[in-house]
């Protein structure tokens, strides 16, 4: 098993000490290009609330699968939706499958597609790098396709782990992409007594980028036992072009996916990522003594713009951060200008073969976001969500402006949550343009997709799925024609 090497390994998992305080006046970089004013200051310690946990076991595989563990979950289009790594004789090779089961709710009771038991819906691909092993699984999904993130690796050798990428239109069938190669594997960059590789994948959509989170126990930034978690980022979401590394310095471009792991965001294993539009930082959950502790990173991963807080309770190993479809935090139902949720799933027991099992949901909120407080905030929490408009259409929230969309369904495709009701300071951002049934859209070969929406404005989107869903049949164009329109920013994401 994938987990075994890792085994008895796990930090206490803190980070060490924080960034200096920002500069007077500089204003942080948030979603949709905004700038959140005026700037507030670092390592704030914000109280929590309505802390809970599920009753019992929300999800297993069927009756011989002996271990259950690394659950990605996802709230997509009203449904919770989560992948897992476990292990069915009769699924395929020999060795980890990535299993499948959806609920109503975080609590359950998860089923598989058909509501029976949960159902491995990919596994090992004989002869490949990840032959025997499929496991870790991050989900992400960017307008109409979903992307696997995945540990692969032929068999229980050292150094064997790499990241394979595969693609599907619903989530259930799956495609390796990248030619069933691994899309990334260890840098070796030192030698260490852990030599599980690389693996462990997270990825969050964000602005256009796809931001990879994973472990690298021969990476030179690691601790001594291996431990440590490095991220790349890249418009690409196969990491083939265009790959920038996150260094002591930001953000850099590097040649490709091996370059040197120069730069840790956290000291330890099996930890999931999220953007947190609310409090304009991402929050890395990973686990310790106590539970899923929370470490808040700025946007550039310059400095911590909030205390750590702990997920209490038991566990064996995890932990899969609940998100919405592009990796982003959900918003609170009940008041998603003050108060932001953070819910878990993670093994808390051993199983037969003392691997971890026993998947069950733990949670609280976060008070005081201040989500609110101004045009910039509210345009950074709300970035991506659609909501009903006066008019009876939708109104889909993008780079701190609204677009007013005619039929729901495509401004469900769009967004990466979906409100029945918007908070009055939404109604204050503007409508920047309006989306109609049959809007003209266009197709270059070097640039991709998009929409002219009533602004005359060229508005990209992830793939043609959503301009079908509009009647909205993509003309051709050359790269110079898609050029002469006016920019406008990206409908998703």
């Amino acid at each position: 098993m994938l987990a075994s090497v890792l085994a008895g390994l796990l930090l206490a998992g803190c980070t060490e000490g924080y960034a200096q305080p920002q500069a007077a006046g500089e204003q942080p970089a948030i979603a949709g290009g905004k700038t959140a004013s005026p700037p507030r200051p670092t390592d704030v310690g914000l109280p929590s609330g309505d802390p809970r946990q599920s009753g019992g076991v929300i999800a297993a595989g069927g009756a011989d699968a002996v271990y259950n563990y690394g659950p990605s979950v996802m709230l997509d289009r009203g449904q919770t939706r989560m992948w897992w790594c476990s292990q069915y004789g009769g699924a395929g090779p020999a060795g980890d499958d990535i299993l499948y089961a959806q609920a109503p709710s975080t609590d359950g009771p998860f089923t598989g597609p058909d509501g029976g038991i949960p159902a491995a819906v990919f596994s090992g691909a004989p002869g490949q790098f990840d032959g025997m092993h499929t496991c870790d699984p991050s989900v992400l999904r960017v307008g109409s396709t979903y992307y696997l993130y995945y540990t692969g690796a032929a068999g229980d050798h050292a150094l064997g782990n790499a990241i394979g990428l595969a693609t599907s239109p619903d989530g259930i069938h799956w495609t390796r992409a990248a030619g069933g190669r691994p899309i990334l594997g260890p840098s070796h960059d030192v030698q260490r007594a852990n030599v599980y590789g690389a693996g462990q994948p997270s990825v969050v959509y964000l602005d256009g980028w796809f931001y990879l989170m994973f472990t690298d126990t021969s990476g030179r930034a690691t601790g001594e036992n291996g431990a440590g978690q490095f991220l790349l980022r890249s418009r690409d979401p196969a990491f083939g072009s265009g790959v920038q590394a996150l260094d002591v310095g930001g953000f850099v471009p590097v040649a490709s996916t091996s370059a040197p792991r120069a730069r840790s965001v956290v000291d330890g294993f099996s930890a999931d990522l999220m953007w947190v539009g609310a409090l304009a930082a991402f929050v890395v959950a990973h686990e310790t003594d106590g539970g899923t502790m929370l470490t808040f990173w700025t946007a550039d991963f310059a400095e911590h713009p909030y205390r750590q807080v702990l997920v209490p309770g038991p566990w064996q190993e995890g932990p899969g951060l609940v998100r919405r479809a592009d990796g982003h935090a959900p918003l609170s139902p009940a008041d998603p200008c003050d108060r932001v949720p953070f819910d878990v799933v993670r093994a808390t027991s051993l199983g037969g073969a003392a691997a971890p099992t026993d998947l069950r949901h733990f949670g609280l909120d976060l008070l005081g976001s201040r989500a609110c407080e101004n045009p910039g905030r509210v345009a950074a929490t709300f970035d991506g969500v659609t909501a009903p408009s006066p008019e009876r259409t939708m109104d889909l929230v993008r780079a701190g402006q609204r677009v007013r969309v005619d039929r729901r369904g495509v401004a469900a495709a769009l967004a990466g949550e979906l409100l029945e009701k918007a908070p009055p300071q939404v109604a204050a951002l503007p409508v920047a343009a309006r989306l109609r049934a049959g809007a003209e859209a266009v197709q270059a070969p070097g640039r991709g997709f998009a929409l002219v929406l009533d602004d005359h404005r060229l508005w990209p989107i992830s793939d043609p799925v959503v301009a079908a869903g509009n009647d909205s049949a993509p003309r051709p164009v050359t790269d110079a024609q898609w050029d002469g329109y006016r920019p406008g920013p990206a409908l998703t994401g």
